[in-house]
């Protein structure tokens, strides 16, 4: 008799533990959603995933690179985000003319940052791995720094 009751208990016990793994681990999964290169800046178009990846395409495709500095839970560079995904002109210039790169971090290459660091900003390197510093946008203090409303500036800077 001791022995079943020991047996039924044991069984209780290894029921109970499962369940409460089970329970526990069905909390703590949540959905995600998976991010692509884009990061919102247009998912149809082709980026490059670092840095020197972006340089290698941009001389062999003989391409100039776009790079694009960025932060998540910037309301600036939300705003420019929007306004560039959701500009069909711009994303087709982008597409067809450039290497594509968007970045949450500060690279190594301090060329990239030749007035100080600030986001939003966007540079441009050409296929000889130059930082063209000469194209910028309409502000002084900020040299390379874009908004919403630069879209129409940013259209016939990209087309010359």
């Amino acid at each position: 008799m001791l022995k079943v009751l020991l047996s039924i208990f044991l069984v209780l016990v290894v029921v109970i533990s499962i369940m409460g793994r089970t329970q526990k681990a069905t909390v703590k999964k949540e959905k995600r959603v998976p991010q692509t290169l884009s990061k919102g800046w247009g998912d149809q178009l082709i980026w490059a995933q670092t840095y020197e990846e972006a340089l290698f395409w941009a001389r062999s495709k003989n391409k100039p690179l776009m790079v694009i500095f960025h932060l998540d839970d910037c309301p600036h560079s939300q705003a420019l985000k929007k306004a560039f995904a959701e500009d069909e002109k711009i994303q087709k210039i982008a597409d067809e003319n450039f290497i594509l790169l968007n970045l949450v971090h500060e690279t190594t290459d301090k060329h990239l940052s030749p007035d100080g660091i600030y986001v939003p900003r966007i540079l441009f390197v050409d296929p000889s791995m130059t930082v063209r510093a000469d194209i910028t946008g309409r502000y002084s203090n900020r040299k390379y720094a874009y908004e919403p409303s630069d879209i129409k500036i940013c259209k016939f800077k990209l087309l010359a």
